[in-house]
């Protein structure tokens, strides 16, 4: 996974493939993750999904996991069922289910999803990778960038 702001491996800066792209079997992908914001003006934030997008695989997905505990310690009076909600509605987007977006094409969609807003859910920056895989790519960043890590020991 290519880290922010940085161009992928084997990609050139206009996101166009290179040669080392198709010999590779690998194509370009883009993600981000869902944070939610319980309280806007403090700008704290918990994430509780990722959304990945590849146009050569065809796949706009999310993977979703809301920790209650780590929202309620940033805004205990947080409605968890309107975040849920909110969440749920991500999911709907990705899967062409949301009525009024269910016609457009997954790009779309995706920058849709990806817009800045100033909602309780808000997408971070979009990232780009290469992948051969976008939804074994969308469970390794939900392990990375929403559950906690294991401690051991």
């Amino acid at each position: 996974v290519a880290a922010a702001g940085t161009p992928a491996p084997g990609s050139d800066h206009r996101g166009e493939c290179t040669m080392t792209e198709v010999d590779s079997g690998l194509s370009s992908y883009e993600w981000c993750v869902l944070r939610v914001v319980p309280r806007v003006e403090r700008c704290e934030f918990v994430n509780a999904g990722v959304v990945v997008y590849s146009q050569t695989h065809d796949v706009l997905a999310a993977a979703i996991e809301l920790d209650d505990a780590r929202v309620l310690a940033l805004a205990p009076d947080v409605d968890l069922d309107v975040v849920r909600r909110h969440l749920a509605l991500v999911a709907a987007v990705c899967a062409g289910e949301h009525e009024p977006t269910s016609g457009l094409p997954m790009g779309q969609r995706f920058r849709w999803l990806t817009a800045p807003r100033s909602t309780m859910v808000q997408p971070s920056p979009v990232h780009t990778g290469l992948t051969a895989d976008p939804l074994l790519d969308l469970a390794t960043l939900l392990d990375r960038m929403v559950r906690l890590p294991h401690v051991t020991g």
